[in-house]
């Protein structure tokens, strides 16, 4: 609060007064309100009284407000309200769902139409078979004489158990005794080749 000082000057001469009037404006312009008194003395001292009681005006008084920044009207103003909810880590767990086995798929049995036993050779020379096919001695075929093309055909050893099947593509063999003539690869997944003839125990499968 600005301490009140009252002075009063008396000047005698003309320019004493301008030079007053100047200070008086020169305080009104910097906030203050000078009152500038100008009495007139006795006409025979020819002096004249002046009063410079600054008078401070109430708005000056008055503290101008901070400017509000914008931090602080960001906090001013509402946070997001959040919806209570409970902490996973407090829920009970329920155990994972067991995944289903997988239902796995089963293949048929072929049915056998026919069975039986009879011998059996192989051949691993030939051009074409007897349904058109360039003849493969590695691949599992067989040839028969009355069977239809593409026939599967199971043909076991009984000596050892062993057995594969075959898909009739050609048409043999000629000679008596025997109703199959493997391939080679066919041959030798069951026997020896170096036997080179067997009795075999075949069925037709559906």
């Amino acid at each position: 609060m600005a301490a009140k000082h009252s002075r009063t000057r008396i000047f005698s001469s003309p320019a004493g007064i301008v030079a007053t009037a100047a200070v008086g404006v020169a305080l009104a312009v910097g906030g203050t309100v000078g009152a500038v008194q100008l009495t007139s003395g006795s006409a025979q001292s020819g002096q004249t009284t002046l009063d410079l009681t600054p008078t401070t005006a109430a708005s000056s008084l008055t503290p101008s407000s901070p400017a509000v920044s914008p931090s602080a009207s960001a906090s001013a103003s509402p946070s997001a309200i959040r919806s209570p909810q409970a902490a996973s880590r407090g829920k009970t767990r329920t155990a994972p769902p067991k995944p289903k086995p997988t239902a796995k798929k089963t293949t048929a049995a072929a049915k056998v139409l026919e069975s039986g036993s009879c011998g059996a050779s192989f051949y691993s020379d030939g051009q074409l078979t007897a349904n058109g096919e360039s003849f493969n001695p590695d691949a599992l075929t067989a040839a028969h004489k009355t069977l239809p093309f593409n026939t599967k055909v199971r043909v076991t050893n009984p000596a050892n158990g062993k057995s594969i099947v075959v898909r009739i593509n050609d048409r043999g063999p000629f000679i008596d005794g025997r109703c199959l003539d493997l391939s080679r690869a066919a041959f030798a997944s069951i026997a020896s080749v170096d036997v080179g003839a067997l009795t075999v125990r075949y069925e037709v499968l559906g």
